[in-house]
């Protein structure tokens, strides 16, 4: 299998973070350089018409896109160590907290990034700085929530190491292109978090 990945892009972060969670080997990675919109060529546009990354390329030639899909189909080969529920009342809870991460913290905070820093206005034509500054108000108040979330339990969604740590922390790193570090913006509670995902996982 082949991953189509960027560099410094948090949702295949996501899927590489998974994969070494998971102790996935053989899966041969391909940089895509979407500052030089390598995503929009044809030969990329013929695996994924979205131009979005990542994309897992299956042995017999199909594309998987869309990094929870993705994260989903290697679950399913490779179910230990379980990090999206082991049964249905599990799997909806993580689902749950995972999806929280990915609407209200992920993407306010991509759009912010996307709409205020200089670096990527080659993908983000035109930019619109009061929206990203909106946006990340936003994130902020996901931020608050998420911050008591780990003052009250261990992981994102509960006693265990989960995908939506792996969505979480990508999130947050990403943030760090808005300067945002939480320990210093008086999150201590995900600043700690954040210390253990960055030692469990590389």
């Amino acid at each position: 299998m082949k991953l189509y990945v960027s560099e410094r892009a948090p949702n295949p972060r996501r899927v590489q973070m998974f994969i070494a969670a998971k102790g996935i080997t053989g899966i041969t990675e391909v940089l895509v350089d979407i500052n030089a919109h390598e995503h929009r060529q044809a030969e990329f546009l013929a695996r994924n018409p979205m131009a979005r990354i990542p994309i897992l390329e299956l042995d017999d030639g199909r594309c998987l896109s869309e990094s929870r899909a993705i994260c989903s189909y290697l679950e399913g080969l490779y179910p230990e160590p379980n990090l999206m529920g082991r049964d249905a009342d599990e799997r909806a809870f993580i689902e749950m907290h995972d999806r929280h991460v990915e609407w209200y913290l992920t993407l306010p905070l991509a759009q912010a990034i996307r709409h205020q820093h200089p670096g990527l206005a080659v993908l983000e034509q035109p930019q619109f700085p009061e929206f990203g500054a909106s946006q990340q108000a936003k994130a902020m108040d996901s931020v608050r929530w998420l911050d008591g979330v780990l003052q009250r339990q261990p992981w994102v969604a509960g006693e265990r190491f989960t995908i939506a740590d792996i969505t979480a922390f990508c999130t947050i790193e990403f943030a760090r292109l808005l300067k945002f570090k939480p320990g210093e913006q008086g999150f201590g509670a995900l600043q700690a978090w954040r210390d253990r995902v960055a030692a469990q996982v590389p």
